[in-house]
Protein backbone atom coordinates (compact mmCIF):
# COMPACT_ATOMS: atom_id res chain seq x y z
CA UNK A 1 0.00 0.00 0.00
CA UNK A 2 1.49 3.30 -1.05
CA UNK A 3 -0.27 6.60 -1.68
CA UNK A 4 1.45 9.47 -3.46
CA UNK A 5 0.56 11.86 -0.63
CA UNK A 6 1.81 9.48 2.04
CA UNK A 7 5.37 8.15 2.02
CA UNK A 8 4.70 5.33 4.48
CA UNK A 9 4.98 1.90 2.93
CA UNK A 10 2.89 -0.71 4.72
CA UNK A 11 4.57 -4.12 4.34
CA UNK A 12 2.67 -7.11 3.00
CA UNK A 13 3.10 -8.90 6.33
CA UNK A 14 1.07 -6.19 8.05
CA UNK A 15 -1.48 -5.89 5.23
CA UNK A 16 -2.21 -9.60 5.83
CA UNK A 17 -3.44 -8.73 9.35
CA UNK A 18 -6.25 -6.72 7.74
CA UNK A 19 -6.86 -8.79 4.61
CA UNK A 20 -9.55 -11.35 3.93
CA UNK A 21 -8.98 -14.71 2.26
CA UNK A 22 -8.94 -13.00 -1.15
CA UNK A 23 -6.28 -10.52 0.00
CA UNK A 24 -8.75 -7.61 0.08
CA UNK A 25 -8.48 -5.13 2.92
CA UNK A 26 -11.27 -5.37 5.50
CA UNK A 27 -10.57 -1.79 6.67
CA UNK A 28 -9.95 1.47 4.79
CA UNK A 29 -6.32 1.95 3.70
CA UNK A 30 -6.01 4.97 6.01
CA UNK A 31 -6.98 2.84 9.03
CA UNK A 32 -4.52 0.10 8.08
CA UNK A 33 -1.74 2.68 7.62
CA UNK A 34 -2.47 4.27 11.01
CA UNK A 35 -2.51 0.86 12.75
CA UNK A 36 0.74 -0.08 10.99
CA UNK A 37 2.46 3.09 12.21
CA UNK A 38 1.29 2.37 15.76
CA UNK A 39 2.42 -1.27 15.64
CA UNK A 40 5.79 -0.46 14.04
CA UNK A 41 6.43 2.22 16.69
CA UNK A 42 5.46 -0.19 19.45
CA UNK A 43 7.81 -2.87 18.11
CA UNK A 44 10.61 -0.30 18.03
CA UNK A 45 9.90 0.82 21.60
CA UNK A 46 9.88 -2.79 22.83
CA UNK A 47 13.43 -3.46 21.60
CA UNK A 48 15.07 -1.83 24.62
CA UNK A 49 12.55 -3.46 26.99
CA UNK A 50 13.26 -6.92 25.56
CA UNK A 51 17.03 -6.38 25.75
CA UNK A 52 16.72 -5.23 29.37
CA UNK A 53 14.67 -8.31 30.28
CA UNK A 54 17.27 -10.49 28.59
CA UNK A 55 20.16 -8.96 30.55
CA UNK A 56 18.39 -8.55 33.90
CA UNK A 57 16.18 -11.63 34.19
CA UNK A 58 18.13 -13.75 31.69
CA UNK A 59 15.27 -15.98 30.54
CA UNK A 60 15.55 -17.18 26.97
CA UNK A 61 14.84 -14.96 23.97
CA UNK A 62 11.88 -17.24 23.22
CA UNK A 63 10.44 -16.77 26.71
CA UNK A 64 10.82 -12.98 26.54
CA UNK A 65 9.04 -12.83 23.18
CA UNK A 66 6.25 -15.10 24.42
CA UNK A 67 5.77 -12.99 27.56
CA UNK A 68 5.60 -9.77 25.54
CA UNK A 69 3.12 -11.43 23.16
CA UNK A 70 0.95 -12.56 26.09
CA UNK A 71 0.95 -8.99 27.42
CA UNK A 72 0.00 -7.56 24.04
CA UNK A 73 -2.85 -10.08 23.71
CA UNK A 74 -4.67 -8.52 26.67
CA UNK A 75 -7.55 -6.11 26.07
CA UNK A 76 -5.64 -3.35 27.88
CA UNK A 77 -2.82 -3.33 25.31
CA UNK A 78 -4.85 -1.46 22.69
CA UNK A 79 -3.92 -3.87 19.89
CA UNK A 80 -5.80 -6.89 18.56
CA UNK A 81 -4.30 -10.38 18.74
CA UNK A 82 -3.22 -10.48 15.05
CA UNK A 83 -1.50 -7.10 15.57
CA UNK A 84 0.15 -8.41 18.75
CA UNK A 85 1.53 -11.36 16.80
CA UNK A 86 2.80 -9.03 14.05
CA UNK A 87 4.43 -6.71 16.62
CA UNK A 88 6.30 -9.55 18.34
CA UNK A 89 7.36 -11.04 15.00
CA UNK A 90 8.68 -7.60 14.01
CA UNK A 91 10.36 -7.21 17.41
CA UNK A 92 12.17 -10.52 16.90
CA UNK A 93 13.31 -9.24 13.48
CA UNK A 94 14.60 -5.98 15.00
CA UNK A 95 16.48 -7.91 17.70
CA UNK A 96 17.72 -10.56 15.23
CA UNK A 97 16.19 -13.21 17.51
CA UNK A 98 14.47 -16.37 16.33
CA UNK A 99 10.73 -15.81 16.64
CA UNK A 100 8.95 -18.68 18.38
CA UNK A 101 5.52 -19.88 17.40
CA UNK A 102 3.19 -17.36 18.98
CA UNK A 103 -0.05 -18.78 20.27
CA UNK A 104 -2.77 -16.43 21.42
CA UNK A 105 -3.76 -17.08 25.00
CA UNK A 106 -7.03 -18.95 25.39
CA UNK A 107 -9.54 -17.32 27.67
CA UNK A 108 -10.43 -19.56 30.58
CA UNK A 109 -13.94 -21.01 30.38
CA UNK A 110 -16.36 -19.45 32.85
CA UNK A 111 -16.82 -21.58 35.91
CA UNK A 112 -19.97 -23.65 36.02
CA UNK A 113 -21.91 -23.05 39.21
Amino acid sequence: MHDDDNQIHVPTSFMAVYSDARQRLREPASVVRTRYELCEDLAGHLVEHAQTLYHVQAPSETEILRRIHAGLCTAESGVCIPEATWIVTRLAELLAWQCPELVAPVEPAPEQG
